[in-house]
This record gives structure tokens, C-alpha cells and sequence, in this order.
């Protein structure tokens, strides 16, 4: 006699039973994760060569999604790379995510031609896959292809800060040129490079005391060297100006309208940051950026020296990350290390010429070649636009893979290797695949700020210690990783 329990236990295995039988033809030669994204295929485009020479293929917005590509199979690809967009499901873009291995599989399948994806969160995606899309990408004025959110960046060196959106605001042009003139743009060691190596050096004394060195005590140091450098001594200890600026930055910049408590905890942490700020400025002097910015002509008055400056603390706030990379690779590769170290005793007695550092600021390059602060650039467009004979309507948001690209094996010699020598080449600067600070007119105003300040820290470090040991331990002959948490990194020191 059956139970009522038995005869439940027979129908859910019944009906187990028939799912997997349902379910077993659609699986051949097919990975699961695969199967979400083929049972929600979009119809495919034909590449550009399929069209006749006088014709072109629109994209419209009722589109899936769909890759324009010169060897198209008739299917919408991509049903193989779930994985490719992953970081564009997320709420905030800055922390786009793409997997080189599925962008190497896309073209090696379907050409360089831009891909026209769509995400599993039903965003859809130009994606960039040749370097001479990236000229034009760089290239395209604000007006076609503006930044995707206009006056949100996450802090960082200031090469973040050129190409995610802070610098490619229209009505910010004017604002754009004379930030680039007080952070001395075209200057490699800026004018004002006496007070601000004293300031690093004396804030980096306890990074070289110390036998290990990690992410919390190079932020302590640079945070209290960049408050000095932007708004002068007497901010050297205000933590808690810190701590309200990166609060204002995981909120989205403060407050976007609204009556709920979180709008008015936002715009009261806003106010008191201003508050401060102009306070310091108020007393800054001149060698200070807020004190350059505050004295600077400005016949438009567009800059606002307040906004600045509290733009400027929290694009320095990768400077502990850059630095903890670079030297955990010196750490890995003695030889560079010893030849940095050389460069770093000898700087002492360069007089004039101090705060160049041209071998540190190679391996800074070098660092963020292999890590860039901003692995992905996205922007959107603003009217139609048209990439290798294919139409796209206004508002296609279209991403440029940069770490793909400056690790892309196919294309730079030793991709995944340290090899701070490349960056002392001719031209290396101006080589499109290459971009830790952006290319054209969104190109970072404070990059030399920020490669004299990184490879100043370096210097002060190497003067007297030595990186004996690090975590993670990494192969100076083989491939490096694709990431390197700062978090996880560890620098035992020893002196030299």
C-alpha cells in the first residue's frame, strides 16, 4: 500500500525524469551557461562586406543583438562568451569588466570588425576590437561620442578621470584647459616640484621604515602627501575630509534630487566637505594647485577651485595601488629593481633636474600597461554613427576593451611581461593600443603629476630598502596575471 509521501517522492522523480529528457538534445556540444544566452538569441546582422558597395546596413534599436563582422556565419555569435560584458550588469559603470579570453575568441571567429553585443541585462554594446577603431574612438569630438555618465569618476590617477567623463563634458571645456595649465599638462616635472617631492618624501618616511608595506600604510602616506599637495600643510592630517570626499564617491558624486534621508545625508556630507575645502583654499598658498587654481586668470570663470581641488584629491587616490604594483613587479625582476634603485640614490644630487626619474616612470607605465586603473572605457553616442559600413542609432554605448589591448599577445611583443624598456622607445607615448592615460582630446591633464608623484614614492622607498619578498609571489619569466588585487599585495623590505 502506498503512502502519500511515496506516490509525492514517485511524481517528482517523474517529473525529473522528464526534464532531463526535454532538456538532453539541446545540450550537445553546449555548456549550460551557454544555453541562456542561445535560447534568447536576436537576429544577425550580415558584415559589411556582405552588402553591395553601395549599400549599408542600420542597426535599429529593436535589435537583440547582433555583431557586424567581415566573416558572418548567418547566427548571432557570442553565444559562447556570457562572461564578455559580465562588469555591464552591474549598477555603476566605472567598474566595467571584460574577459580578454572571450574578446580574443570573438575575433579570431568573426574579425575585427565592432561587435554588436547584448548583455545579459539587455544592454547593448559596440565593442572595439581593432586598434584602428581606437584612433577614431579617441579621436570622435563630445558632441558625437560623449562619456556615458557625464560628472561621475571614480577617483584615481588622473588618467581616469580624462575618459570617464569629467573631461569629456562639453560645457567644461574652458574649465578643462585651465585645470590642464595648473596641473602643468605639458610640463614633465611641474613648476612646482620643490614642495611637492619635499611633501612626498617626508610622508613616505614611514613606508621605508617599516619592514612590510601594504595597501593601508601607502594609502595613510599618499592621502597625507595629496591633501598638502592640493590644499596645503595645515590639511595634512584631515582624515575625515578623506573620508567624506570617498563616501561622496561610492554615493555618485552626492545627491541627484530627492527628499529621502539618504538625499539629505548626501548633501549634508557634500556641504561640509565645501565647507573644509574652502576653508584651506582660503589660506593656500601659492605652490598648492588650490592656490594655483585660486590665482590663475580666468576670464570665463568656469573653473571653480572648490570642485577642483576636491576632483583632484580623489584622482590621487590610486596612487597606493599604482605604487604597491609597480613595486611588487620591481620586487619580482632584480635587475630592474637594482637599475631603479641606482636612478632613485642618484636623483638626490639632480638639482634642477629632480622629480624627472625617466627609468621609475617607465616601470609606473609599465604598471599600468599590465593593470590599468580603468581597465574599460565607455561612452555613447550622440547621433547616428557609422563604424565599417554599418549605421548605429544615437545612444549606442560603445566600449573600448583597453586592458584587452594593451595585453593583446597577437599584437604587442611580450604583452603579458614587464618590460619597462618599451616605454623608452620613440613614439611609445603617442602608440594607440597603449593608454594608461587616454589618447586625443580626453587625453588626462595631470598625467605627468601623477607619474612624477608615483615615481617619486617609488624613489623614496628604493633609496633604502630593498623588496626582498612579496605576496603574491609572482614569475618574472612567465605570463603575469591578469589582476593584481591591492588588497592581497604584501612587500617585505629589507635595507639595502
Amino acid at each position: 500500500m502506498r503512502t502519500v509521501q511515496g506516490a509525492a517522492l514517485d511524481g517528482l522523480r517523474a517529473r525529473v525524469r522528464a526534464l532531463a529528457a526535454r532538456r538532453r538534445p539541446e545540450r550537445v556540444g553546449r555548456s549550460p551557461r551557454s544555453e541562456a544566452l542561445l535560447a534568447d538569441r536576436g537576429p544577425a546582422l550580415p558584415g559589411p562586406g556582405a552588402a553591395g558597395p553601395d549599400r549599408r546596413t542600420f542597426v535599429g534599436p529593436s535589435f537583440r543583438y547582433a555583431a557586424a563582422a567581415p566573416r558572418s556565419t548567418g547566427r548571432a555569435p557570442l553565444a559562447d562568451l556570457g562572461e564578455l560584458l559580465r562588469g555591464l550588469a552591474r549598477s555603476r559603470p566605472g567598474e566595467v569588466r571584460t574577459s580578454a579570453a572571450a574578446l580574443r575568441a570573438l575575433r579570431a571567429r568573426h574579425g575585427d570588425a565592432p561587435a554588436l553585443l547584448r548583455t545579459r541585462s539587455g544592454r547593448t554594446v559596440l565593442v572595439l576590437l581593432d586598434p584602428q577603431d581606437l584612433r577614431r574612438f579617441y579621436a570622435e569630438p563630445v558632441s558625437l561620442l560623449a562619456a556615458a555618465l557625464p560628472g561621475k569618476c571614480r577617483g584615481s590617477l588622473p588618467e581616469e578621470s580624462a575618459d570617464s567623463g569629467c573631461a569629456r563634458s562639453e560645457p567644461g571645456a574652458e574649465r578643462r584647459q585651465v585645470s590642464a595649465e595648473v596641473l602643468a599638462a605639458d610640463l614633465p616635472v611641474h613648476p612646482s616640484c620643490g614642495p611637492f617631492l619635499a611633501a612626498l618624501a617626508e610622508e613616505s618616511r614611514h613606508l621605508a621604515a617599516a619592514s612590510t608595506l601594504d595597501l593601508t600604510r601607502a594609502r595613510y602616506a599618499v592621502h597625507r602627501a595629496a591633501r598638502r599637495i592640493v590644499l596645503g600643510d595645515a590639511a595634512a592630517g584631515d582624515e575625515e575630509l578623506t573620508g567624506w570626499l570617498t563616501q561622496l564617491r561610492a554615493e555618485g558624486g552626492g545627491p541627484r534630487g530627492g527628499r529621502g534621508r539618504a538625499a539629505r545625508s548626501a548633501r549634508s556630507v557634500q556641504d561640509k566637505a565645501r565647507a573644509r575645502v574652502e576653508e584651506y583654499a582660503a589660506r593656500a598658498g601659492e605652490d598648492t594647485l588650490v592656490g594655483r587654481a585660486a590665482r590663475h586668470a580666468d576670464p570665463t570663470g568656469s573653473l571653480d577651485p572648490v570642485g577642483q581641488a576636491q576632483h583632484w584629491l580623489l584622482a590621487m587616490d590610486a596612487v597606493p595601488e599604482t605604487l604597491l604594483r609597480t613595486l611588487l613587479l620591481l620586487g619580482a625582476h632584480p635587475a630592474e629593481q637594482d637599475l631603479a634603485a641606482a636612478e632613485a640614490v642618484a636623483e638626490v644630487a639632480a638639482g634642477a633636474d629632480r622629480g624627472r626619474l625617466p627609468r621609475l616612470r617607465a616601470c609606473v607605465r609599465e604598471s599600468l600597461r599590465l593593470y590599468p586603473v580603468v581597465p574599460d572605457l565607455i561612452r555613447v553616442t550622440r547621433a547616428e554613427t557609422e563604424w565599417r559600413g554599418v549605421r548605429y542609432p544615437a545612444g549606442t554605448s560603445v566600449l573600448l576593451p583597453a586592458a584587452f589591448h594593451q595585453r593583446d599577445p597577437e599584437r604587442v611583443p611580450a604583452a603579458h611581461v614587464f618590460v619597462p624598456g618599451r616605454w623608452k622607445n620613440p613614439g611609445a607615448d603617442q602608440d594607440i593600443r597603449m593608454a594608461p592615460f587616454s589618447h586625443g582630446g580626453g587625453r588626462c591633464p595631470g598625467d605627468q603629476l601623477g607619474l612624477m608623484m608615483t615615481a617619486a614614492l617609488c624613489a623614496e622607498v628604493l633609496r633604502s630598502r630593498r623588496v626582498a619578498g612579496t605576496r603574491p609571489v609572482l614569475d618574472p619569466v612567465g605570463p603575469l596575471p591578469a589582476t593584481l588585487d591591492p588588497h592581497g599585495i604584501r612587500l617585505m623590505l629589507t635595507r639595502r
